[in-house]
């Protein structure tokens, strides 16, 4: 018999995608959320999930079997009001993940405070260019999966690769959702303050990557990014076996002598200590170079050999929303970027002066951070990003503007033009405000109007069961 299941915020990354699974797996899927629009809308419609708009207590029918919360659900939401009151079967995300994916898999969890998003998607693309065909659920559009990028692959082989985050999971829950996704191979690139909204301090961040540590079994592999001493102070709780990599001498994955070449990076690793391989990494930053290094290392464990691995890295393409090119106008260039956390912003500011080397002014870089926005982006750039949208970037793929997005830089010719200066704004979530009945900041609705403008010509990701 065919199981009913209904998702309450639907339209959320992570959500939309497990619909989307649910559904290749076989289940009658469903979903509800406050705002049904572009591109989850044509992303759920493409994949065959009924969507409903808005949050009505009549959603809730009794042939439902389960009903599935969003961690931005709270109470007070009518649908949750009548599933309590009707005792309806419910549950989180990570625990349906859990579920009806992990429990026969290979699970391999990729976790830290940065980089979990590259990480995941090169460690999946690896696996899959090298024929193990793995599953593979991650918190962005990997462009090397389906035509025009996607967030999920349903493979046939053993491994599922999957983001581990560290946000809380529902609001009956709010432990971290990596928790549930039971490690065989954990990674955690690194750990710093954030999340400060569920989050006291840094020993309450460290605490929940110490629980994800403590879930690795003995057979199973811990790998550990050396170059944050917070993820390296976990090493001590572990129990598994546990590998290390970064820059840093004594690691047992070290990668050295790294230059830019172009639009990609060029790297040498040794394996404790020995001669491992040279590889080329279509991705600029050092900081990419440890997310490979993680993606390498998981590959030498599934078995997969350093040749194979050498040439699917070499065919990565990447993440949308790291660092992608929005469009140009008048000679400034807008990227988008997920980046929000200090760390993460100065990566980029690095990696914006390989890619715009004699043209992006670093020094007049302007970064915002806790509601602080910069001026609204000038109607002549606007402008140009709108006739931008409908043509395509340099990459010939289309563009997929940001919606509450994190980050929006633009790197400009000249210092003293003040309207085309490098700029980056922490572009709070739109959600978060409203669940914690906080006022959005004054510049929200100036950005609001920017964002729909540049949704209204997006060309919405396209997911794909398989490559």
């Amino acid at each position: 018999m065919t199981m009913r299941v209904h998702l309450i915020g639907v339209c959320g990354t992570a959500m939309a995608t497990l619909a989307a699974m649910l559904k290749r797996k076989g289940f009658d899927v469903r979903g509800s959320d406050q705002d049904v629009y572009p591109p989850m809308s044509d992303f759920l419609a493409a994949e065959g999930i009924k969507t409903f708009s808005g949050y009505h207590p009549e959603h809730i029918t009794s042939d439902l079997d389960l009903v599935i919360a969003g961690n931005a659900i709270s109470r007070g939401n009518p649908e949750l009001e009548e599933v309590l009151d009707r005792k309806i079967r419910y549950c989180s995300l990570p625990e349906m993940i859990r579920e009806h994916f992990l429990w026969g898999a290979r699970s391999i969890v990729i976790a830290g405070t940065h980089g979990k998003t590259t990480t995941t998607a090169l460690s999946g693309w690896v696996l899959t260019d090298s024929g193990a065909d793995p599953s593979v659920l991650v918190g962005g559009i990997v462009r090397n999966f389906g035509e025009h990028g996607s967030s999920y692959r349903m493979g046939q082989g053993r491994d599922f690769v999957i983001e581990g985050d560290e946000y809380d999971s529902a609001f009956f829950d709010k432990t971290a959702k990596f928790l549930k996704y039971l490690p065989d191979i954990a990674v955690v690139n690194n750990v710093e303050f954030d999340h400060a909204d569920i989050y006291a301090d840094i020993d309450a961040v460290s605490l929940s990557f110490r629980r994800l540590v403590n879930l690795v079994p003995r057979k199973g592999l811990l790998l550990i990014g050396a170059d944050s001493p917070r993820a390296l102070a976990l090493r001590e709780f572990g129990k598994s076996r546990i590998e290390t990599f970064g820059t840093a001498d004594g690691t047992d994955w070290q990668a050295h002598d790294i230059k830019s070449a172009g639009a990609s990076t060029l790297f040498k690793v040794r394996r404790r200590g020995e001669i491992f391989g040279e590889f080329e990494l279509p991705l600029l930053g050092v900081h990419n170079v440890r997310n490979a290094l993680a993606a390498l290392a998981i590959a030498t464990e599934v078995g997969v050999d350093h040749e194979r691995i050498r040439a699917a890295m070499k065919r990565f393409s990447g993440v949308k929303r790291r660092l992608e090119v929005v469009g140009t106008a008048d000679g400034v260039t807008v990227y988008d970027d997920f980046a929000h956390h200090p760390t993460a912003v100065n990566e980029n500011t690095g990696r914006l002066a390989c890619v715009e080397p004699g043209r992006a002014d670093l020094g007049d870089l302007r970064t915002s951070f806790g509601g602080i926005m910069p001026q609204s982006l000038s109607g002549r750039l606007r402008a140009g990003l709108r006739r931008r949208q409908r043509g395509t970037p340099r990459s010939g793929l289309p563009v997929v503007a940001a919606g509450r997005s994190a980050a929006l830089g633009a790197a400009a010719r000249s210092r003293s033009a003040s309207t085309r200066s490098v700029r980056t704004g922490n572009c709070l979530n739109r959600r978060n405000h409203q669940h914690r009945g906080q006022r959005a900041p004054a510049w929200r609705p100036r950005l609001d109007d920017v964002e729909r403008r540049l949704w209204r010509h997006s060309r919405p990701p396209v997911a794909s069961a398989r490559r």
